[in-house]
């Protein structure tokens, strides 16, 4: 899981070196670049996945135990976090007043199950990815090179679209994924 993360989070930390990034994309072309960032990506991701089922199987190491409560706050968070996300890719008002809603997203995402989990585990996977959305939004703010295209901002249609979606994923994500890929019910018991 650690090393997962040192390689997700390290793809995702590169791309905030806007001269090395520059660099590597004049030297192996934007497409390759692309690629290569997917690949980092989703091996960091398959690592972070695979070694976290391994932890929770094997080696779970309860560091505090939260209080019943937190789960009804976790599951709102969650709620909000992923509305975020959808808003990134239906940008209306919650994008304009957020700026960056995927990483408001992957925030709040984090706070909610580092609130709702006391495990050494959770602490370090939720915590760095945590960490990291802080950092990634920090060097936006401090950016001098363009970035990514500009994608138009639409009105209360698209937010209503982020809303009703990510509504929707909230369910399938809380419903199907959590309690049959993670193991983990996400509401009820």
């Amino acid at each position: 899981m650690i090393l997962g993360l040192a390689v997700f989070i390290g793809g995702h930390l590169f791309t905030t070196r806007r001269a090395a990034r520059a660099d590597l994309i004049a030297k192996i072309g934007e497409n390759a670049y692309k690629g290569v960032y997917s690949l980092v990506a989703f091996l960091g991701l398959a690592l972070i996945v695979y070694g976290f089922a391994q932890y929770r199987a094997t080696g779970w190491i309860e560091v505090w135990s939260p209080p019943s409560w937190t789960r009804h706050l976790a599951s709102l968070l969650v709620l909000l976090a992923i509305i975020c996300l959808v808003a990134a890719y239906s940008p209306g008002h919650i994008k304009r007043v957020l700026k960056h809603p995927m990483l408001v997203g992957v925030k709040l995402w984090a706070l909610a199950h580092l609130i709702t989990n006391g495990d050494l585990g959770s602490i370090i996977l939720f915590g760095s990815l945590l960490g990291w959305a802080v950092i990634d939004r920090i060097s936006l703010k401090r950016r001098t090179d363009p970035g990514a295209p500009l994608i138009p901002v639409g009105g209360w249609p698209r937010d209503a679209i982020a809303i009703v979606g990510g509504l929707v994923l909230y369910l399938v994500l809380g419903l199907w994924f959590h309690p049959y890929v993670i193991g983990v019910p996400a509401f009820g018991r």
